[in-house]
């Protein structure tokens, strides 16, 4: 019998994290209205449903998810600023696809992070490995220049 994979709740926290900053974004909800609707009605699984259906994220680790949001929101003047300086000058944030915005984001939250986070290279890999999930083309190397760059800026130490 073949042993079930198991669940990545981490990186289901950072894929769910991505998708409300991008909601936030959008829609120019505060950080706590969009962690709570998707704690209500987006991250666990629905009894009797096998887990992803309707977007749900079911193996979500809310803790960490509530962390990267707030930390996203309540420093993003910080944050973009951060990313502004990390991308080409003829990229400028604004210009970026909202999506790959929020992955830059959320990543750059986390990086921000240092005591509380894992190493730089995996939150690197984690948020390249979310945006080849939303991209086919050149946007995951971009994610990973730029939060490769941020996390030689922030954490020197690690490298």
């Amino acid at each position: 019998m073949a042993r079930m994979p198991r669940p990545r709740t981490r990186t289901a926290s950072r894929v769910a994290a991505v998708q409300a900053l991008f909601q936030s974004e959008q829609a120019g909800d505060s950080a706590e209205t969009v962690i709570d609707q998707f704690i209500r009605h987006r991250l666990g699984e629905l009894p009797g449903t096998g887990g992803f259906e309707d977007g749900r994220i079911p193996d979500a680790e809310v803790p960490l998810f509530q962390r990267v949001v707030r930390a996203a929101v309540l420093q993003q003047s910080e944050i973009d600023a951060q990313l502004a300086e990390m991308l080409p000058p003829e990229w400028p944030l604004a210009r970026i696809d909202p999506v790959l915005r929020a992955v830059l984001r959320a990543g750059a939250a986390e990086l921000r992070m240092q005591n509380e986070a894992p190493p730089a290279r995996v939150v690197i890999n984690e948020y390249m490995d979310i945006a080849r999930g939303f991209f086919t083309g050149a946007e995951p190397n971009l994610a990973n220049a730029v939060l490769d760059r941020l996390a030689h800026s922030l954490r020197a130490g690690e490298f």
